[in-house]
């Protein structure tokens, strides 16, 4: 791979994960007017043709998979489409995008934690580094925005804490599935299945008796659109001209996208322990990705 294509590698990857960021904001819109379960059905209900149709343009098909994957696939859609959606509009609801956005920037190392809990897996001297900073980035902040915000911030930290779990969940479940299934087809998917779910759930919102504010229904298009379609789109064509090793570093950047558009979207303020602990959990994820890199390059 030349030069010229690395680097336009690197472009697309830094736009995807500013896009990552950005659902952070949008989130923060969305939950000011609908609720999550009803707001997440609304963007797989717009996702899912986008992706049908990049399916039916490329020829891409979904392998025949046993029920054990099948299974699998539906706690994925759990875990990480519903799971993730809803609780990060929840959490966004009573608690800052710029906390929010710090917080997301954790799921490499909530990822990592999982496999070492769940999995038994050793992690090395530097994962465990970085788990710790940046676990310590996290109380930092929450510690800050107790104080200042009360209980409501902190229950809305936990939640955005659970939505990172949950999204940390997904892909450890990918990872167990015993026949690949290529990105495109798994997007699709979970964009099904996660219209399906929250189809379900939201009816205990009532969607039907309730106002559909412009600018909330606006983000949520966005949010389907640009982040999750064109952001899947970018990330892959980023991804596929790169090392797997470089492309991790850049989730560092979803965080830093988060907390500016915060700050220049939302007005909201940024007070010292949130820049610390932004910086921790970038720093975090830097060490995971070079400690990820050094091996790849290990014979």
């Amino acid at each position: 791979m030349n030069k010229n294509e690395r680097m336009r590698g690197y472009a697309y990857l830094a736009a995807a994960m500013a896009l990552v960021g950005s659902t952070v904001v949008a989130s923060k819109i969305i939950g000011a007017g609908l609720p999550p379960f009803t707001a997440t059905a609304l963007r797989f209900a717009i996702a899912l043709p986008c992706f049908a149709l990049l399916m039916a343009l490329t020829g891409a098909r979904i392998p025949r998979l046993g029920r054990r994957d099948w299974l699998l696939l539906v706690a994925q859609a759990v875990a990480g489409s519903v799971g993730y959606t809803t609780l990060l509009i929840a959490g966004l609801q009573r608690t800052s995008a710029v906390d929010g956005g710090v917080i997301l920037g954790t799921l490499p190392l909530a990822a990592a934690a999982i496999a070492v809990l769940a999995l038994g897996e050793r992690p090395g001297k530097a994962a465990l580094a970085a788990i710790g900073v940046a676990a310590f980035g996290v109380w930092l902040m929450s510690s800050q925005t107790a104080a200042a915000g009360g209980a409501a911030s902190l229950a809305g930290n936990a939640l955005i804490l659970g939505a990172v779990v949950c999204e940390g969940l997904f892909i450890l479940l990918n990872k167990r599935l015993h026949v690949p299934v290529a990105p495109l087809a798994l997007s699709t998917i979970m964009a099904g299945f996660g219209l399906a779910f929250s189809a379900l759930a939201c009816i205990a919102e009532a969607p039907w008796t309730l106002p559909l504010p412009a600018t909330a229904v606006a983000a949520v298009g966005y949010y389907a659109l640009v982040p999750t379609v064109g952001g899947f789109l970018l990330w892959y064509a980023g991804a596929a001209r790169v090392r797997g090793s470089d492309a991790a570093l850049f989730t560092a950047l979803a965080p830093v996208s988060a907390v500016i558009l915060a700050a220049g979207l939302l007005g909201e303020p940024l007070a010292g322990a949130q820049l610390a602990g932004m910086a921790c959990v970038i720093g975090a994820v830097a060490m995971l990705g070079w400690a990820g890199r050094e091996r790849a390059k290990a014979p």
